[in-house]
Formats: structure tokens, sequence, C-alpha cells
């Protein structure tokens, strides 16, 4: 039984021009133009038997009348007869293909042929549409399926992505405050969550995600201050980043100040005395652990971005040594030339802010205390040690916003290191959801500076993670912001409500020429709906969100009915208190 029925009266027009994706419909009956809408799907004959071409509508023209003659060569006004030129363009979006070896009603996004001149183009909806749709919903996946929502040409068919093409190859998910991007992040999480060795993390940047609790979660934050003189570790979920694992470009970013006119000679010294602390370090360790062997190749081997523990007392020491140094009774080329360097040395290492990079705990200055911490953060939820927490939520908001893009970069390259030096038989892939990621991945920064180390990382992501198993989710209300070199390796966009120009036109920029209609939609998107578009859907459609199991700490909150209220109410005491300890725990 084939999918569609077409009678050819039903026919609204026929191909009057093509081009490599597009086609030009000539309509001839004013009323067939009527019930035509933009993003409206329309079908085509092609021209290989049991074959089928799928459109969608983007642009719908009826020029105004004109007279022309009725008969050859005859200029009598009585034989002048009205015409109207009435054209649809259509954007070609795949093939339906009737039967594939033993498969039925099979549904591809490509283009083995492109319709004839006259081709008759038909208007898909009612019976067809409904049968059309089931076929989309109906991919062949084997085990469970991503369910993202329900289409809205039809409500009652199930939208689903296809997870082996969504994840490897970058999503991303925007839309204005208020649209539904945490509550579209919330749903993925929920399909995430019920795979046994699913594996991601999330970057909370603002705690919106700590309600989400079962065993699939595991939630961690970022050590702020009021976690120097506890005794909580990372098996409670307290997370240090130490600074023996800043590569170089981000020790230089926070020590060096790129204005000043001796830089390039700071940054040397601190490359000659960080790599002196480090082998000073490892020749300590030969003399005194067990694994004389494995520290004897490190020793040989490392560099100035290894991540290797020393001591930063070792480092201010040298500095110190080096400003008063004398050289037979004359200053040393760094004499009195070190002093803001060290200052500024001294007051990181002071900061208590600062304190889950440069006051670590002792566990946290042990070799084997990055294999624990990569392992829990890395692996998939069946390797953990209590096989849960597949899903590994980080909260960074209590991490100084100066220093914020510096510090998720910072994890997310532990994340990508591990799987870049992993056995690829062993590896496991791992997908990295950036929430609000404008706020570190910018498109507009100084070079030198801590997002520019930020935005580096990600950027190697976006371009070499499928090879290594690592995916991006990129999700943010101002993709305008956010790195050009990122979004340009994103195959996959969830478009919710977009308001501002700016943002539309770069979400226009990432689409084919042929589906830069759909952009016209983001401003008039319900709360909760998506335009999705790439290579996990088959079709670039509508779709709306369903409601997550756990809801994100992201609803917008309803001034009127709050200032209605008959009891007031206050926690001014309290903000103020934990404004000062700069710590809600």
């Amino acid at each position: 039984m084939a999918i569609f029925n077409f009678y050819d009266d039903e026919a609204f027009g026929h191909v009057v021009s093509v081009d490599t994706a597009t086609v030009k419909v000539c309509v001839d009956d004013i009323a067939g133009l009527k019930g035509l809408l933009v993003n409206q799907l329309v079908v085509l004959y092609s021209s290989i038997p049991e074959q089928y071409l799928i459109g969608t509508i983007i642009r719908i023209i009826r020029k105004p009348s004109k007279l022309v003659s009725s008969a050859p060569y005859s200029e009598k006004l009585d034989e002048l007869i009205p015409i109207e030129s009435n054209l649809v363009e259509v954007a070609l979006v795949g093939t339906l293909i009737s039967r594939y070896g033993k498969e039925k009603n099979v549904f591809y996004r490509t283009l083995e042929t492109v319709p004839e001149i006259n081709t008759e183009c038909f208007s898909l909806e009612g019976t067809n549409l409904t049968r059309f749709i089931r076929v989309i919903s109906d991919i062949k996946i084997e085990g469970p399926k991503l369910a993202l929502g329900k289409f809205t040409l039809d409500k009652n068919a199930i939208a689903y992505l296809n997870g082996n093409e969504l994840f490897p190859r970058h999503v991303l998910i925007v839309g204005s405050t208020g649209s539904g991007k945490s509550w579209t992040t919330a749903r993925l999480l929920d399909q995430i969550a019920e795979l046994p060795q699913a594996n991601v993390v999330l970057f909370d940047i603002h705690g919106e995600y700590k309600d989400l609790k079962s065993s699939a979660f595991k939630h961690f934050s970022i050590a702020g201050p009021s976690d120097i003189d506890s005794e909580r570790s990372l098996d409670e979920g307290v997370l240090y980043l130490p600074y023996w694992l800043l590569e170089y470009e981000a020790i230089i970013s926070i020590f060096v100040e790129l204005s000043d006119g001796f830089a390039p000679n700071q940054s040397m010294i601190m490359t000659q005395a960080i790599k002196e602390a480090k082998e000073k370090a490892l020749e300590y360790l030969l003399k005194n652990e067990n694994k004389k062997n494995e520290i004897k190749k490190i020793l040989n081997n490392f560099t100035i971005d290894s991540p290797i523990p020393f001591d930063l007392n070792k480092v201010l020491e040298k500095l110190k040594s080096k400003n008063v140094e004398r050289v037979e009774n004359r200053q040393g080329d760094f004499f009195n030339k070190l002093g803001r360097l060290i200052a500024r040395l001294e007051a990181k290492c002071s900061d208590r802010r600062l304190a889950f990079l440069f006051q670590p705990p002792p566990e946290c200055m042990k070799m084997d205390w990055l294999e624990k911490m990569a392992h829990i953060i890395s692996a998939g939820k069946g390797a953990q040690k209590d096989a849960k927490g597949g899903i590994k939520i980080i909260d960074f908001s209590e991490v100084p916003s100066d220093i914020l893009p510096l510090t998720v970069g910072l994890l997310a390259r532990v994340i990508f290191l591990t799987g870049l030096w992993s056995e690829e038989s062993k590896r496991h892939p791992i997908a990295i959801i950036c929430d609000e990621a404008h706020l570190y991945m910018p498109e507009h920064m100084q070079a030198g500076s801590g997002d520019a180390v930020a935005v580096k990382n990600f950027e190697r992501i976006a371009k070499e993670g499928r090879k290594y198993g690592i995916g991006l989710v990129v999700v943010s209300q101002r993709p305008s912001e956010v790195s050009r070199t990122v979004l340009s390796q994103c195959n996959n966009i969830i478009a919710m409500r977009l308001s501002n120009g700016s943002d539309q036109s770069v979400i226009k920029n990432l689409l084919p020429e042929s589906l830069g209609s759909f952009v016209d939609l983001l401003p008039i998107l319900d709360v909760g709906e998506a335009l999705v578009i790439g290579d996990a859907s088959l079709l670039p459609t509508r779709i709306r969100v369903d409601k997550p199991t756990m809801q994100p700490n992201s609803q917008t909150v309803k001034f009127w009915d709050h200032w209605n209220e008959s009891v007031p109410k206050s926690d001014t005491k309290n903000a103020v208190r934990s404004w000062r300890r700069q710590s809600k725990k």
C-alpha cells in the first residue's frame, strides 16, 4: 500500500523552474494559492518510480494580473485576456522511498533526483500528513529512542532524534530567557538518565539543576571560601582544580600583566621556575615512591603543561631570588623587575575566592589524585565505583565571574585530554553540556586573557572532539556572543524563541540557504516550542518539547502574583551573611 494517495485534480500547481535544491511551482488557481502557508510540507513525484520528493514552502508570490493576446499578432482590446503569475518556492528536504529492499516507506535526507518540469505538486495534509509523520517518527534505532517531544504538525506523533547523530556532531540549544532552554536540556537529561552507560557532564553556571536528583545524577560544586577549613572532599561532592592542572597560557594569563613592558621576560622566568619546581617534585618522588620506573619515564619526558603536582612556594622563592640577584657585584637581568609579578602571585595565593585553585587540600597534591578525579568526572555510569551517577552536574555558581571562563575551560580541558590519551578500544563517549555558554566561550575577548584560553579549549573540543568520543551541547540565550568557531561545528540546532535580530542572524548563517526562511519563525515560537534542524532530525521541523520528569530551578518568577500575596517574604539577613561569607552553604 502506497503511503500517499493523491488524485491529479488535488495538485495545486506544477513545476516551472528547478534549481539544485529548490523548485518553483506555478499555481494556476487563485483558490489553491490561498490554502498554502509558508513552511508547509509538499510532495512532488520523482522521476524514479516509487519515490517522492518532500519539500517545504519557503516563499509564496502573487504577481498582479497582466493582459496578453489570445490570438497571435492581434492587438484588439477585446481579444486580450488577463493572466496571473502565482509562484510558490519550495526547498527540497529529502526523499521518501516506498520500497527500499525489504523495507517500506523509508525517508532519507538526500536528493537522488530533482523533479522534472511540469511535475505536479501536492500539499501534504490530512491523512497523507499523518502517515508521513509516522514514518519520520519510526526511526530505525535499536534500544531506547531519544524522544524530545511532539510534532507541531501532528500532536499525536512523537518527535524522535537520532542520538548517534546528535551528540558527536555537537548541538546548539538557543532561545531568549524564559523560552524553555533549561526545560529542553532537562528533557534531554531525562532520556540520557535511562541508559545504563550514560556519560554526561553538565556545567551548571547558576545552580539551576541542583533539583535533578536520582541514581543517575551526581552533584559536585567547585570549592568555595567556606570549604577551605572543612574536610569535605571529592567523594562528598566538593571539587578542587589545583593550580598544577593549569596549562602554560592559563598560568601566564593569571599571573603576568600583559600590558607590562617586561611581560615577555616575566613569562620566561615564570616558565623556568615552574619547570624547576616540577622537576624537583619528580626527583623527590623518585627517591621516596615505589613506582620508580613510572616516575623516571615522566621525569625524562615532562613539559611545562604536564599535570604534575608541585610546590608553588618554590616558584615564589625562585622569583624573589631572581628579583634581588646580583652577579659579580652588578645587578642581575631580573633585578627589581619582578616585584609586580611576585605581588600578583602572593595576592592570588592568599585570595580565599580562589581557594579551589591555589589552596588545595593535601589530598589534591598527590599524583594519584588526578586519576581519581578524572575517573569520577569522565567515566560512564557503569564504570563508576557504585555504578551510579552517569550524569555529573558541576555547580560553578560560587566561582568569581572574572575567573569563571578559565575555570570552566580548565575542567573541559581535563575531560578532553582524558579522552585524547585513552586507548581507543577503551574510550567511552562523553557529552559536555555547556549552560550559559556565552559567559565563558565569548566571540570577542582580549588576546592572552583567561577568556581566550577557555575559548581555545572549547574550540579544540568542537573541532576534534568527535574523533575522541567527546560531544558538545552549547546552550545560550545570546548565540551572537558565542565563539563563531564553536557554533560553526554544531551540526544540530534546537532553536527556541529568539527576538533579538543579531541572534537570529547568527542562526540563519548556520543554516543551509534553502532553509533560511525557518528563522522567520523564531520570534513567534511559543514557550517550550522549538525548531529542530540538523543531522539528528530527519526533517527540519517544529516541535513542542515534552515536560521533563525533573524540572530545573529556572522558572520565571511571577512578579504580579508574588506582589499580590498577603504574607510578606524577606531573607535580607541571610543574604547579607552569605554575601560576606561568599557561600550559601
